[in-house]
């Protein structure tokens, strides 16, 4: 089986912090993917734009060395990187000063009628002052999108006032706030999962769903982030964007359409029934955690203390919370979150976890029956599994055995998986805004998250340690076992 690619209309990419990881590590190996694909019309340019002083050549040599480093094997492809380097420009501009806005629009210019988009590959201090540039210089046509990454804030407060700042000069439909993890296959799989199929959405409620898990880790620790992470942890970071964006994808009602506005519509709801958190509940449903010096990776490595060189902070690296939603469908269902750096592995992972059986006709030496699970993996190895129990075969009686039923996307068709880059980019010039984060869902998130990070230091709730290369802090295990449930630990 093969997937259809259709081609989208010439476009012009402006790509700030051109230069910058973000761009070398996933943008333009995304990219390349996608006219790999076919999936370009031409004539269709991507301009790299920075402070670095840099010809068009260099910058089309800086990109080869970055698809020759950051591409799998077998991908680097000479004739294709040749094709695409040719449809690479590059501007030197700075955000703060007039230097380079008048090259960028002369080159600009000459695309007058493309789709035309800028992606802030930057930091958002300098997201309002690049927004106000464009203005100023007279870029923005009736075919412009701006593509903004996380961080939105690190409170409602500033999340509003950076919205404020784009949205001064852009309309909210051209604004497309990103968030990569809806871009992956299983997170719109979840929704066919749901909405295409009779089986599930009749038992998708808390008469038929005991909880659900949602499970972030990471093996790595700072790199080269020690600057943003130790002044954001492990909640801003992850559970404020990615998480609850799963989350909501989980526990939304169907949506009248796939229309964007109707996607997102179901998914604000969900975020405004979250049960509040705050310092009289907080130590019961929430665990900090920040890793020590342990083994990863099949050898040693620092705790995060020791990585930071500072010494002493509490800022978390591992978070796990007990979430609640208060409407019809999830009442008494608990959702349990968890992520974190330095753990046992690299997963991304949804768990359903159905409820028992009301009654076994069977005897004891049947053996145990478990619940149903749903497993929906994001990373690695992307697929779905169904546990179902099932009779052992063989003569000499009634054995059961809990059996998945496994689908790996890999394994089930025939085309390579494509980064969640490569559909977000692309989303952007069809002007398709599902798997993107509208502006009132940012700070609905931001409205539960507030509280959490509030009480934490209202009551002066303290990291506990965990060793590197585990599944998170001793507490963490209570938190869910206290319940009677178990975290899912395998990768």
């Amino acid at each position: 089986m093969s997937s259809q690619i259709i081609p989208v209309e010439p476009f012009d990419y402006v790509v700030f912090g051109g230069t910058g990881d973000l761009a070398e590590r996933k943008l333009l190996p995304a990219l390349y993917h996608r006219q790999m694909e076919g999936q370009f019309s031409e004539p269709t340019r991507i301009i790299g734009a920075s402070r670095a002083s840099l010809s068009h050549e260099e910058y089309r040599n800086f990109a080869a060395d970055a698809l020759k480093e950051h591409l799998k094997s077998g991908e680097f492809n000479k004739a294709e990187v040749e094709k695409f380097t040719a449809r690479l420009f590059y501007v030197s501009v700075d955000a703060k000063s007039e230097q380079g806005w008048d090259d960028l629009k002369k080159l600009l210019d000459e695309g007058k009628e493309r789709t035309r988009a800028f992606y802030l590959a930057v930091g958002p201090a300098i997201f309002g002052d690049i927004s106000e540039k464009i203005r100023d210089h007279k870029l923005i046509t009736r075919n412009t999108r701006i593509v903004v990454e996380k961080p939105i804030g690190r409170d409602l407060a500033s999340a509003t006032e950076l919205n404020d700042t784009i949205g001064k000069v852009f309309r909210e439909e051209q604004i497309f706030r990103i968030d990569h993890y809806l871009g992956k296959e299983t997170v719109q799989n979840l929704m066919a999962l749901r909405f295409a199929n009779a089986l599930y959405e009749p038992l998708w409620n808390s008469a038929h769903i005991d909880h659900i898990q949602i499970t972030v880790s990471e093996s790595v620790g700072l790199e080269n982030r020690a600057g943003y992470y130790d002044k954001a942890g492990a909640l801003r970071d992850m559970v404020q964007n990615h998480i609850l964006q799963l989350l909501c994808f989980v526990a939304m009602e169907a949506p009248t359409s796939m229309d964007a506005e109707a996607v997102r519509d179901e998914k604000l709801k969900v975020l405004r029934a979250l049960k509040p958190i705050t310092a009289s509940n907080a130590e019961q449903v929430t665990v900090r955690g920040q890793y020590r010096a342990g083994a990863s990776s099949g050898g040693p490595v620092k705790g995060y203390l020791e990585e930071l060189e500072g010494g002493v902070s509490n800022t978390e690296t591992f978070v796990a919370i007990k979430a609640e939603i208060s409407n019809w469908r999830w009442a008494g269902v608990p959702f349990y979150l968890r992520t974190g750096k330095r753990m046992a592995g690299r997963m991304s992972e949804i768990v359903i976890t159905f409820k028992q059986i009301p009654h076994s006709i069977f005897d004891q030496s049947a053996g145990r029956i478990s619940a149903n699970q749903l497993m929906i993996r994001l990373q690695p190895n992307e697929g779905v599994k169904q546990s179902l129990m099932i009779k052992d075969p063989g003569p000499g009686g009634m054995r059961l055995r809990n059996v998945p039923l496994d689908m790996s996307f890999a394994e089930a068709f025939a085309v390579r998986n494509a980064d969640a880059y490569e559909r977000l980019l692309l989303d952007v010039i069809r002007n398709n805004q599902t798997l993107f984060v509208r502006r009132d869902e940012v700070e609905a998130a931001w409205q539960w998250i507030d509280p959490i990070l509030k009480a934490w230091e209202t009551t002066g709730q303290q990291v506990q340690g965990y060793t590197a290369g585990t599944w998170g802090p001793s507490q963490s295990i209570a938190l869910i076992e206290r319940d009677g449930r178990t975290w899912n630990d395998a990768i």
